[in-house]
């Protein structure tokens, strides 16, 4: 079903609109987040406060004139400085999350079981997901029109398949264009005075977990079309920056397999980047340069590096993400792929990493060519046009997960509305 656009011409300001993303994420004071760290270390000093805050490990800014906080700086601290992360292990003992148990079984019958199918995928999950966006009452002025892309299922994906659309929230609705990096479902409706406004959706899919023999990677054709789209630059975060260029150099010296300099990048990221929850992805500059700045990343983030240093190496790589749907711990997450020549495409998750819970080689290294059976597959690229058509910038300029609400004025940014996933696991 199709929808004609004729919006108004509003004034529309960047910087105003940077200015409010950041103030969303940068809200805490001093005192609060040293209040925070005070539960683990009481008489913290100003000396290490300062020390955090140069290491990147504390985050923070100047903005008009007053130093704030990121929202989680407290958190992170504890997961991105080597003697906080000790400090908050020794207090909390924690065990397993949830999707390490889930993938300590499912690993390894993937292991067991895709050597034998043609496309290496195997252990099928047939999921049916209920995502919910509620665009806050009053957000929007009475009878304006407000657009709503939700995120989707692909449908080019080998790994994915049988998605089937179940209900939606309104009776008018569009699929994304199948060419579209950014698989969406839209919809429309209009704002009523003091009423929450409901977007929903519900379908079914079939995932599946994969893991691929990299044994026979071939030499690479380097006239292809893959190899030459795969291995250049990227407008805004996969820009091939002195710094960048050097630190791929330094990982792949000497190494003429593409397998062994793309698990080289990778085991490299994995053990001196730490995940750390992260700032919106809109208001950084060079999302690959901010990682080595910081010396920490999100999942998204880390990626981005990794596909950055890949192509610098002559490796053709690229973005996927969506969302985890491990039994009771669903969230979006951001993984790569990477071409072999004579391979093709095998999934890379960065921030997974090497698995503390393998029990061998093969399962301690399953997410380099390995991908396990619980994952949503939305975006594979990032920061492309959504279809149809966004007007406004998104609220996540570079990826697409939560969803993205725009009315004739201007974006609907997070704090106007939420978001809820539910999941049901049918086999």
């Amino acid at each position: 079903m199709l929808f004609c656009f004729c919006m108004s011409v509003s004034a529309y300001d960047w910087q105003t609109d940077l200015q409010h993303r950041l103030r969303c994420d940068f809200n805490q004071s001093r005192e609060s987040v040293v209040n925070y760290i005070r539960k683990y270390i009481p008489h913290v000093t100003d000396e290490q406060i300062a020390r955090w805050e140069e290491t990147g490990a504390l985050e923070q800014m100047i903005l008009d004139g007053e130093k704030v906080y990121f929202s989680r700086a407290g958190r992170n601290l504890f997961r991105i400085d080597p003697q906080c992360v000790a400090i908050w292990n020794k207090t909390h003992h924690e065990g397993w999350s949830d999707e390490q148990i889930a993938c300590m079984k499912n690993i390894p019958q993937i292991l067991r079981d895709a050597p034998w199918n043609r496309q290496h995928i195997a252990q099928a999950r047939r999921i049916r997901v209920t995502y919910t966006l509620t665009v806050n009452a009053d957000a929007v002025p009475a009878g304006e029109r407000i657009r709503c892309w939700l995120p989707y299922p692909r449908q080019d994906q080998t790994r994915q398949t049988d998605v089937e659309l179940i209900s939606a929230s309104q009776q008018k609705y569009q699929f994304s264009d199948p060419k579209c990096a950014h698989s969406t479902l839209y919809m429309e409706q209009k704002a009523v005075a003091g009423q929450p406004t409901v977007f929903q959706e519900v379908f079914e899919f079939t995932t599946h977990g994969a893991k691929f023999d990299l044994s026979n990677a071939e030499p690479y054709d380097k006239k292809s079309s893959i190899y030459r789209k795969y291995t250049a630059e990227r407008e805004k975060h996969v820009v091939f920056t002195p710094q960048l260029r050097a630190l791929s150099d330094s990982l792949t010296a000497g190494l003429l397999n593409p397998v062994e300099k793309a698990r080289n990048i990778w085991l490299y990221i994995d053990a001196n980047y730490p995940w750390a929850s992260a700032r919106n992805y809109s208001t950084i500059e060079n999302i690959p340069m901010y990682v080595l700045q910081n010396r920490h990343g999100d999942c998204g983030q880390v990626v981005l590096l990794f596909i950055t240093l890949c192509r610098i190496a002559g490796i053709p790589a690229r973005w996927q993400s969506g969302f985890q749907v491990h039994p009771w711990a669903e969230n979006m997450h951001d993984w790569a792929e990477v071409y072999f020549e004579g391979i093709g495409w095998v999934p890379v998750d960065q921030s997974y990493g090497i698995t503390p819970y393998g029990r061998n080689e093969a399962e301690r290294m399953f997410y380099f060519g390995g991908i396990d059976s619980w994952r949503l597959i939305v975006n594979s690229d990032y920061g492309m046009p959504l279809s149809p058509q966004k007007k406004y910038p998104r609220s996540d300029t570079v990826d697409f997960q939560r969803g993205e609400v725009e009315w004739a004025k201007g974006n609907v940014y997070y704090d106007e509305w939420t978001n809820d996933m539910e999941v049901e696991y049918l086999d």
